[in-house]
């Protein structure tokens, strides 16, 4: 294993929102309870952050209706406490960037119709668009021009998303013309939230206002990651079972994977692949996964899974992976299955990107080059081989993931919602931000 080196300051500016939080465990009293609007397109409730979300503004007390899209068998309308999904039945193919281009474009007319009658019915006190892409926050123009504030969640940094999905420089003009969206959509909100460090430099960087923005990471929600209420994992007496979770495309690097198992059948005779989740990518990983002779080593779920069966998956899985394939997009980002292991204290085998490298270092994971199978299989096969090292990786992840987890990055985003909602609309609607607070 290469030499530990430490992380950047950001986990040590983490620490003052850990002790922030400490100090003031629940939201100021004067924070009101509000009536709020999320707009994704995406599915709720199986897009983690958005579900993470809209259950903080619960349990602040708020009233939340989520737009968003509707998949197969989902009900039109559900309301579930104070929370109402309204779901939008646009067509999602992935293809051709006109394709992509039509797709945005349906689901943000319909949206913003949605989003207007709603308003004008229940009079939004703030409302959160969660990108991408980022012009979707202009979904908001009716709610905001009769009052509401708005909330931008930048998921994404849709330059680089974009530069490395079709193959283009950031000096191209398309690239060149997402950027400029992108700080429009920044100035129209009054407040831009984003996944990690890195992404709100990137965003600042292009002219937004650093003060503008703050950092709320994908930190797993320990209520439904909690091994208290799983069954006891089932173990098959030396079998080392590993397992990799979410959308199955190109870029998270499951086809990498799956050849590092193909370079140790020899070595490692039980060594076994769980594959959970759906996409794009699942015929030709399949396909891959034949061709290599190994498709009795690799299990497809073939759909994204009820949730207490993955977490019952991950329970008897021996460790995770993260194989992100590396460029200028995935350096900023953070994958939402890294914590999900943290937080079930499963050791994590995860390739080098620079936002990771930011705030963990080598002894959190054990870490390998992005997109390359046989530094890969040499990771799994000296943690295959090392029980004392999958112990303690897993045991110093969670010390450092401790100013990250959940609870402390749901107060954050309780605290800027209610600043949103509580500041006059002619007044800044930021609170005190320290930098840690991603």
């Amino acid at each position: 294993m290469a030499q530990s080196r430490r992380p950047t300051p950001i986990p040590d500016r983490a620490a003052r929102t850990y002790a922030r939080f400490q100090r003031c465990s629940s939201l100021d009293a004067d924070r009101r309870a509000a009536r709020l609007c999320l707009i994704r397109q995406g599915y709720y409730p199986l897009d983690p952050r958005v579900r993470r979300e809209v259950e903080a503004l619960e349990l602040a007390g708020h009233e939340v209706d989520v737009i968003c899209l509707r998949r197969p068998g989902e009900a039109r309308h559900e309301r579930q406490g104070s929370v109402t999904a309204h779901r939008l039945s646009i067509t999602t193919r992935r293809g051709g960037r006109l394709n992509y281009v039509y797709q945005y474009a349906a689901f943000f007319a319909v949206a913003t119709l949605v989003a207007a009658v709603l308003h004008v019915r229940r009079r939004f006190d703030a409302v959160q668009v969660n990108s991408m892409p980022d012009s979707l926050v202009f979904a908001a123009v009716v709610p905001r021009l009769m009052g509401a504030r708005v909330l931008l969640d930048l998921h994404e940094c849709m330059p680089e998303f974009y530069a490395v999905k079709f193959g283009a420089g950031m000096n191209h003009p398309a690239v060149r013309l997402v950027a400029w969206l992108e700080q429009a959509a920044i100035r129209f909100a009054d407040r831009v939230i984003t996944c990690t460090e890195q992404m709100r430099q990137a965003f600042v960087s292009r002219g937004a206002p650093p003060e503008k923005i703050d950092v709320v990471l994908n930190s797993a929600n320990e209520d439904e990651f909690d091994l208290a209420r799983l069954p006891p994992s089932r173990k098959v007496p030396g079998e080392f079972r590993l397992i990799c979770h979410g959308t199955v495309e190109r870029i998270f690097g499951i086809d990498v994977i799956v050849r590092a198992i193909a370079l140790l059948s020899d070595q490692i005779p039980k060594l076994h692949l769980d594959v959970y989740g759906e996409g794009s990518a699942l015929p030709e990983i399949r396909s891959l996964a034949a061709d290599l002779g190994v498709s009795d080593r690799v299990y497809f779920s073939g759909r994204f899974v009820p949730l207490d069966d993955l977490v019952q998956a991950i329970s008897n899985a021996d460790a995770g992976i993260v194989a992100l394939r590396r460029d200028i997009f995935r350096d900023l980002t953070h994958s939402n299955k890294m914590f999900d292991y943290i937080t079930m204290r499963k050791p994590a085998i995860v390739s080098r990107t620079r936002s990771v490298e930011a705030y963990f270092d080598e002894s959190c994971f054990q870490m390998f080059d992005p997109g390359d199978e046989h530094d890969l299989a040499r990771a799994i096969r000296e943690l295959h081989g090392d029980p004392a090292l999958r112990d303690r990786l897993a045991s110093r992840a969670a010390d450092v993931n401790e100013p990250y987890r959940w609870p402390y990055q749901r107060q954050r985003y309780q605290e800027i919602v209610g600043a949103l909602i509580a500041a006059p609309m002619n007044a800044p609607a930021g609170v005190t931000r320290e930098i840690g607070s991603a």
